[in-house]
């Protein structure tokens, strides 16, 4: 049997209308407590991936634990990418027990589920393994989470993937997203990002927009 090559993705590449972000407890009290990740490096990737997801317009859900009394508001790179957002407030560290949560969920239609967090061994293993028991496909953005030590993430993550959660990081989920340098309605969208918030990539796309012209992908 031969098979041929295709110029085609794969069906489990992200695209921006085939699955639903949620964004979890991106609080100020949650990440004064994280150090797996340094705390630029964190708002740096979780810009990443808010902008990203509201520049290809991705279904997205907000959700906040004990706001008012315990955690605080949402990171600005959070809300500021997406002002007119409502912010779902839980009592629950898991979201994916929140009637609310879920109302949203459902109403999005999506079961590709990609998400990102703190902290990843609670506030991310939570909503993940029961997403995957209840038959959604779940992606986590593992450098866009953060936990209470270093080993407290790795564990988590290595329990997720154990049941077939799927690890991506920041600017992978970025780039995915885009996948195709001739897509010039968002070839500025995503230079502007990588520039802005992807390190070393985005002063290498910098030099690069500087050298050649913007426009050329």
């Amino acid at each position: 049997m031969t098979t041929s090559a295709q110029a085609a993705p794969a069906s489990r590449l992200l695209t921006p209308t085939n699955h639903l972000l949620v964004l979890v407890d991106f609080q100020g009290q949650m990440a004064f407590a994280t150090q797996s990740i340094d705390a630029v490096q964190l708002r740096n990737n979780v810009a990443i991936v808010s902008q990203a997801a509201a520049g290809f317009k991705v279904p997205t859900l907000l959700t906040t634990v004990a706001a008012r009394s315990f955690s605080g508001p949402m990171f600005d790179e959070v809300t500021e990418a997406f002002p007119s957002h409502e912010l779902l407030d839980r009592t629950t560290m898991n979201c994916w027990e929140d009637a609310n949560v879920i109302q949203a969920v459902n109403a999005s239609g999506h079961k590709r589920v990609v998400l990102a967090g703190l902290w990843t061994s609670v506030c991310i293993v939570g909503p993940a393994l029961s997403a995957i028991e209840q038959g959604y496909e779940v992606l986590v953005l593992t450098d866009a989470c953060g936990d209470i030590t270093t080993e407290a993430h790795e564990r988590a993550v290595a329990r997720m993937v154990q049941v077939g959660v799927q690890p991506m990081t920041s600017l992978q989920y970025l780039l995915e997203l885009q996948r195709d340098w001739g897509r010039a309605e968002t070839y500025g969208l995503t230079t502007g990002i990588a520039r802005k918030a992807a390190g070393n990539y985005g002063i290498g796309i910098g030099y690069a927009g500087a050298m050649f012209g913007a426009s050329e992908g």
